[in-house]
Formats: structure tokens, C-alpha cells, sequence
């Protein structure tokens, strides 16, 4: 699926809002922990729907924010009849993931820098 042609491209934007949320609030979260944070997100994310029972969704403090986020849209956006479904939405946070990991190669806080661009 290309980028203009994501059905559920406001939920990655749900996802990066509370993002830079994070890193705005604490200066010192790099991409590769945001990017950690996000993988236990979604382990996270699949408990909250009982499903990933033996999957570690355990972060450190700093971290808690970025899952608890993912969290809260899941439990508002993932809908079987009428929003993604939580395989739809898990595929949304690797996007962003992805996106995270691929900025981090220009900088520890590039991904930031990228995303405060376009969101208010």
C-alpha cells in the first residue's frame, strides 16, 4: 500500500500526535527508544483486546507515555465494522515504526524534527 492510497492514514497521524507529544515533553527520547517504545506498544495494543498475553508490553517510565497513547487510539479507532481492525491498526504503528527507524539514520532525533513539521 503506497503512501497517498492508506485508507487509515489518520490513524498514523493519531499515532505521531502523541508522538511529539513525547518528545516534547522529554528532551532526551531518542528515535531508537521511540521506535522500542512503539514495538511494545503494540504488544501492548493486542492485550488491550485480549490477545498477546505472553508478549512483553513493559517499558521503562520515560517510555510509559508512548504506549499508553497507542493504547488510548486503539481503544477509539479500532472497530471491526466501522474504523480498522486491530490487525489494520498494528500494520498503522509498524508505518510509523518504520518511519521512526528510517529517520533515525539522519540524526537521534530526527524523527522529531520531521514530524513537528506537519502536525499543530
Amino acid at each position: 500500500m503506497s503512501f497517498n492510497d492508506d485508507k487509515y492514514l489518520d490513524v498514523c497521524q493519531n499515532i505521531e500526535a502523541g508522538l511529539k507529544v513525547e518528545y516534547e515533553r522529554n528532551g532526551s527520547l531518542t528515535d531508537e527508544r521511540c521506535a522500542y517504545a512503539l514495538e511494545r506498544a503494540k504488544a501492548a495494543v493486542k492485550q488491550r483486546f485480549g490477545y498477546g498475553a505472553n508478549e512483553s508490553s513493559s517499558v521503562s517510565p520515560e517510555l510509559q507515555g508512548i504506549v499508553d497513547w497507542c493504547v488510548t487510539v486503539a481503544g477509539e479507532r479500532v472497530n471491526e465494522t466501522t474504523g480498522p481492525t486491530l490487525k489494520e491498526f498494528l500494520a498503522r504503528t509498524d508505518k510509523v515504526t518504520r518511519s521512526v527507524r528510517r529517520h533515525a539514520h539522519d540524526g537521534s532525533r530526527s524523527y522529531y524534527a520531521f514530524v513537528r513539521e506537519f502536525l499543530p
